[in-house]
């Protein structure tokens, strides 16, 4: 009998342990690394998206542009379509200029419109406004437009998102926007390329709507995360047809045709602002992440700020890009004007990740 009681007693103890420590520390494992089990399974929950049909991108500096739209399989025209360039201003004042000095020999309008508060309803000052003077090169060809907020708290993000990008369809069209003149919709980060403008705006017959593919980087051009990013876009305008959006609108990619520059700042006070301001405001899980000597490190390793896994719908692909991102020592087919002002920009190149506090 006695054996037997100290068997059940040896049970009781082992599920007495198995509740007070094995169940908690599991609780506790999902509350921390819910949603990075809950990515890594993407595969099995999530099916991938259509893929683009990429076109070739064909580019250089001494080719006539007659040649360059045939290589397209597009003809020339007599003369260019007019360029509207079209953007949501937040606080990313250093990659609209280096955005803007870039498209600037070929844009005919730009088109800013700034909101005084975020997507997630919080207040915001005017900062275009404010950093007006630094913009006078484009002065004369700038329409520039302010919507107050709707402050919804607890609203879904991307509501409010919606309401500015559709605020910015009415902007459009008091800047004297036309049917067939072309129209950049992108993020200030998401910049198209000089040439890629300039042969969009020759060529003849090119498609509608025209995703663009951008070479994908945070935190600085050291860090290359891959080349695929493609919200960009680029839409022969219709009127009652073309509408503002950064989702994706057509089949069709343009390889190789710009830069993308996420969580590009000078100062860490900006990094914690877009944090807490973007649609994404729900991946800021815990407060520590928003301690800037852990922001400060991880720009430097080329982690991920949210301390997410990949975005990615194989596994292949995820536990590839699992991890810091690799060091780039390669500074070739930038902006200009970003290597032009090197001095002024050094913290966007190569070996300068440490920033400014703010």
């Amino acid at each position: 009998m006695s054996r037997v009681r100290w068997s059940f007693l040896g049970l009781d103890l082992r599920a007495l342990l198995f509740l007070c420590l094995v169940i908690p520390s599991g609780i506790v494992g999902i509350y921390l690394h819910g949603q990075k089990i809950t990515y890594f399974l993407r595969p099995l929950w999530e099916s991938p998206p259509k893929p683009f049909i990429t076109l070739t991108h064909y580019y250089h500096e001494n080719v006539s542009m007659d040649t360059l739209c045939r290589l397209h399989g597009w003809g020339v025209r007599d003369f260019p379509r007019r360029v509207y360039d079209a953007v949501l201003f937040s606080n990313e004042v250093d990659m609209l200029k280096i955005r803007w000095k870039e498209m600037y020999p070929y844009i005919s309008q730009f088109v800013v419109l700034e909101a005084n508060s975020t997507f997630t309803a919080l207040p915001k000052p005017l900062n275009f406004a404010f950093n007006r003077d630094k913009f006078k090169f484009v002065e004369p060809r700038l329409t520039y437009g302010m919507i107050g907020g709707r402050f919804k708290k607890g609203e879904n993000p991307f509501i409010e998102e919606a309401y500015q990008r559709l605020a910015l369809d009415q902007l459009l069209r008091i800047a004297g926007i036309e049917d067939d003149d072309l129209l950049v919709m992108s993020d200030v980060d998401e910049i198209p390329s000089r040439h890629t403008i300039d042969l969009l705006r020759w060529c003849d017959d090119i498609p509608p709507v025209l995703h663009l593919q951008l070479k994908n980087y945070v935190y600085s051009f050291e860090f290359l995360y891959d080349l695929r990013s493609w919200r960009a876009s680029i839409h022969r305008y219709q009127r009652g047809k073309t509408r503002y959006a950064h989702y994706r609108q057509a089949d069709l990619l343009l390889a190789d045709s710009g830069w993308h520059c996420s969580f590009c700042f000078r100062y860490i006070s900006d990094f914690i602002f877009k944090m807490k301001a973007y649609s994404h405001t729900d991946r800021v899980r815990f407060s520590h992440y928003l301690s800037p000597k852990r922001i400060q490190e991880i720009i430097c390793k080329g982690a991920d700020l949210y301390d997410m896994l990949p975005e990615e719908y194989t596994f292949r692909e995820i536990i590839g890009k699992m991890g810091p991102i690799p060091h780039s020592h390669s500074a070739v087919h930038l902006p200009a004007f970003l290597l032009e002002n090197a001095d002024e920009y050094k913290y966007l190149l190569p070996g300068n990740c440490v920033r400014e506090s703010g």
